[in-house]
């Protein structure tokens, strides 16, 4: 290694870039572990930008001939030298021959984004729906997902509760792309290629968890293993959680074992920070809310009889145990049979109605402050079980106190007490569920109005699991979107329970590879409006989402199972730096402070004034109006965060003194450019 850092040292002298790219090389080779796994991360990703202005300096690729799809020469990476007249100078970037030069008409030219080089993004917002009153906004947003985590860095990194995706399956049946090519069954690097692809996504996912955030990915049989290890090394084999299979409807076509299951690995950003915070994963048994409206129905009608006390509770329980006896074996208070046991009904004021069991007092083990006396209401001691009670004599006295102790006839009889259904309703999560995955195809077909996506996910398996790893107020972040069903289940679980969470979805706007190389054949390439109709995004994902949340179908007709939220649409931009720095493009970076701060209220997008303040954050561009920005500030005490536009450190630091102690301040645009410097590293893997 040493005699390869000497050349590459000499090699930085003549020729820098190609000393910077085998540097990279090196790095990875180094980086490559003796034992685990071992993958070849291959050349950085890019992505084409349709639509985006070619400036000079820019890297472009020369589109195909309309009619034809692209070919290995048109994958060649060219650089922008002068721009006159629509015409663009090129010079070549490959090692096939860089001192190629071409001419070219701008209109045919695609701008090109390489994963190693810093972008600079912005949001255009390309419509909302408002029906959540102030509650936060969802958002979508139409971006290739890996610059989308590195935009997402800068607005929630370290925020993320519950990171749930569904990635390309690899199968092989071109179901995927791979810097900007379909990958195909023989492709010899397919495996290594979509490890490479998963990596880069992975390592910026795992910084915008939380301490106790939890990462959910689901997988078929074609990755899962090479999927389990790359996690271990990103996450920590400590960090592991779950392995859950989910089984979908039998095929038994199968020569030998139906292969129906998929699954969903799950990581824990750091289990002992789980530990810390007392997580623990628990669902409701199935069943028990229908035995505690039993229970109550039970009460009441001994009550309609003109019952009360304990002779209420002994026809309530009486009744309750017929209804046992008179539901079929498949209902589901049966599928759990220590449900059975909970047939008694309290009378207790402020428990009227309550189901409970009984159980004996004793202690499953012998301790000292376990074994004292405890006297019957007749006057004498009780019999002490062996092992002594169950509680320490305080608690004792609390629960006796609480009518949760029944004493026998006799001192000599047994002591039981209360157990109660309400705090035995919920049971251990299991690794392994039965559901129908065709059912979400053709909710999907019912939403839209025609069948537009194959195999989306089923939203309420998402709700599910949503439930069970995320709290209420949880930032849920999918970013291989799809068809939005992690959209729908964050909606609707809201809609359930009352919860708060919030929903970030990335998916970017691909076309099926069968529908690619049938418009290419009629002439049309991306970027052309009949090609885009189609991608995922416009075609499926924005159009779901607004029937759920509007019911407008695409066709104009009503979809009437809506849910009312906010949700806002946003498409990716690529910006120029020295426009940003130089405070002309606040428009597009306005959406991502106001995400930063929360997505709430109103936002701002524009600061022709020299600043504005509101609900949750302000904005300051002119430094002459700072004490008019801080009293307004001060008015507004849910603004918890300040951006400062300022190039000098003495401003921005005397603007910093004078904030509220709850206020964070952020400088513009040092704090966003370096942000974007910073992360674009991590795309030379």
């Amino acid at each position: 290694m040493s005699r390869l850092n000497d050349l590459l040292r000499q090699l930085r002298l003549k020729d820098p870039a190609l000393a910077a790219d085998l540097q990279r090389e090196v790095d990875a080779l180094v980086d490559r572990r003796a034992f685990g796994l071992n993958f070849e991360r291959h050349v950085p990703e890019a992505v084409e930008l349709p639509g985006r202005k070619v400036r000079r300096g820019d890297k472009v690729r020369i589109l195909p001939l309309r009619g034809s799809m692209p070919t290995t020469a048109d994958r060649r990476l060219w650089r922008v030298g002068r721009l006159s007249s629509g015409k663009a100078s090129l010079e070549a970037m490959d090692g096939e021959d860089p001192r190629d030069t071409a001419m070219s008409s701008v209109d045919d030219l695609v701008v090109v984004a390489e994963f190693r080089d810093p972008i600079y993004p912005g949001l255009i917002s390309n419509g909302k729906v408002e029906r959540g009153g102030d509650e936060p906004f969802h958002i979508v947003i139409n971006a290739e997902n890996y610059h989308a985590l590195q935009t997402l860095l800068f607005t929630h990194r370290g925020k993320i509760d519950c990171i749930y995706i569904d990635p390309p399956y690899n199968t092989g049946n071109e179901g995927w792309i791979y810097n900007d090519r379909y990958v195909a069954d023989d492709d010899h690097y397919k495996h290594s290629k979509w490890l490479a692809f998963m990596e880069r996504r992975l390592l910026l996912a795992r910084e915008l968890l939380k301490d106790t955030g939890v990462l959910i990915v689901a997988i078929g049989d074609d990755e899962h293993h090479r999927l389990r290890s790359l996690l271990d090394q990103i996450f920590g084999t400590s960090n592991f959680l779950a392995n859950v299979a989910w089984e979908g409807v039998r095929k038994n076509d199968s020569r030998y074992v139906s292969s129906s299951i998929d699954y969903m690995l799950m990581y824990a950003k750091s289990a002992d920070g789980l530990t810390a915070h007392n997580v623990r994963w628990r669902e409701p048994k199935p069943g028990v809310s229908e035995v505690v409206r039993q229970g109550g129905l039970a009460w009441q009608a001994a009550i309609d009889l003109g019952k009360v006390g304990p002779e209420a509770s002994a026809i309530a329980q009486n009744q309750l145990r017929r209804w046992w006896k008179s539901i079929p074996s498949d209902h589901p208070a049966k599928s759990n049979p220590g449900l059975a046991i909970y047939d008694r009904v309290e009378h207790l004021p402020g428990r009227e109605g309550w189901v409970y069991r009984t159980l004996p007092l004793s202690s499953p083990n012998p301790r000292a402050n376990l074994m004292y006396e405890v006297m019957h209401p007749s006057g004498s001691p009780c019999k002490m079980p062996p092992n002594g009670w169950r509680w320490s004599r305080d608690v004792m006295s609390e629960r006796i106190a609480s009518g949760d102790v029944l004493f026998g006839a006799t001192s000599e009889s047994g002591v039981q007490y209360k157990r109660y259904l309400t705090s035995d309703d919920s049971q251990a999560v299991s690794p392994v569920f039965n559901q129908d995955r065709a059912a979400a195809s053709s909710r999907l077909t019912s939403i839209l109005g025609e069948r537009r996506f194959p195999y989306p996910k089923d939203h309420t398996v998402l709700m599910r699991w949503f439930n069970i790893v995320a709290p209420q107020d949880a930032l849920i972040l999918d970013f291989f979107g799809g068809s939005g069903s992690t959209s729908e289940a964050v909606i609707r679980l809201n809609a359930e329970d009352g919860g708060a969470r919030q929903c970030l979805l990335v998916t970017n706007n691909e076309i099926p590879s069968t529908d690619a190389k049938t418009l290419a054949k009629a002439g049309y390439r991306e970027g052309d409006q009949e090609w885009e109709k189609l991608g995922v995004h416009d075609y499926v994902a924005k159009p779901r989402i607004i029937a759920v949340v509007d019911g407008e179908r695409p066709d104009g007709s009503k979809y009437q199972d809506t849910v009312a939220a906010n949700i806002e649409f946003f498409t990716l931009t690529y910006e120029a730096p020295l426009r940003v720095a130089s405070h002309r493009e606040f428009e597009r970076i306005a959406p991502l402070l106001w995400l930063r701060a929360g997505s709430v209220g109103r936002r701002i997008n524009d600061i022709k004034a020299g600043w504005d303040v509101a609900e949750t954050y302000g904005v300051l561009a002119n430094l002459d109006q700072v004490e008019a920005f801080l009293h307004a500030l001060k008015e507004q005490e849910a603004a918890t965060l300040v951006f400062v536009v300022t190039d000098e450190n003495r401003l921005f630091e005397s603007v910093c003194r004078d904030l509220p102690d709850h206020v964070e301040p952020v400088r513009l645009y040092e704090s966003y450019l370096r942000n974007f410097e910073i992360e674009s590293g991590r795309g030379a893997r």
